[in-house]
């Protein structure tokens, strides 16, 4: 594997996250420096650094070994998705306040996109424009702690966002969501696009919890 050179521990760190978070390490493996030496092909080092700050984020333990992965539970994503209720609809207020001109141009691309994606039932295009659709306008927003968060918690709950929306019903409703969300910001009313937000992850949530339950 190549990693740029700038910030090579938090490149090490971002992919082992992800190997964490997508079940690449499934909860209970043990990461010890050697092994992640020899799979990342980088010093130990910056490896140090990175399953530091992994512990930090509560994915691993340390124990006699080595790292024991503790991953994202099924209750972790419930935690995740209630903090995102709290802020996510505040972030749009935020957004569509803020948004130009041009920032909501790209945000219809964006929906449309992912209505042309669901017509031809491509699921990992589909995972994409979700992700670009609520970044941006967590982007948007204008306000950095509150993106921080909310890119921190989209990102957790990346693996059971994945198994929540291969489902089909869900899938068009979340395209419909979308739009609507991006039609009250077109229409410059924060506070219907807040509500539609609220409305829209209270959904996500019930759904993810129903497949947690389903999926462990």
């Amino acid at each position: 594997m190549e990693f740029k050179s700038i910030s090579l521990a938090s490149q090490v760190f971002e992919k082992l996250e992800e190997n964490i978070i997508t079940g690449v390490y499934p909860r209970g493996e043990i990461l010890t420096e050697m092994k992640l030496v020899e799979q990342l092909g980088v010093s130990r080092t910056p490896i140090r650094e990175a399953l530091r700050r992994l512990e930090q984020e509560h994915l691993i333990r340390e124990c006699g070994r080595g790292a024991v992965v503790l991953g994202i539970t099924a209750q972790d994503v419930i935690d995740i998705m209630e903090v995102r209720q709290q802020l996510e609809g505040s972030a749009t207020y935020y957004a569509t306040k803020n948004a130009t001109a041009e920032d909501l141009d790209k945000l219809r691309h964006i929906t449309e996109l992912q209505e042309f994606y669901y017509t031809r039932q491509n699921a990992e295009k589909l995972r994409e424009m979700d992700d670009q659709f609520h970044e941006t306008i967590y982007m948007l927003a204008g306000r950095p702690i509150i993106q921080d968060i909310l890119i921190s918690m989209h990102r957790k709950s990346q693996r059971y966002r994945r198994i929540s929306i291969s489902s089909g019903d869900r899938l068009s409703k979340v395209v419909e969501e979308h739009r609507k969300i991006y039609e009250a910001m077109f229409q410059k009313d924060p506070d219907l696009a807040k509500k539609r937000m609220n409305k829209h992850i209270a959904a996500a949530r019930q759904n993810m919890i129903e497949r947690c339950q389903d999926n462990g």
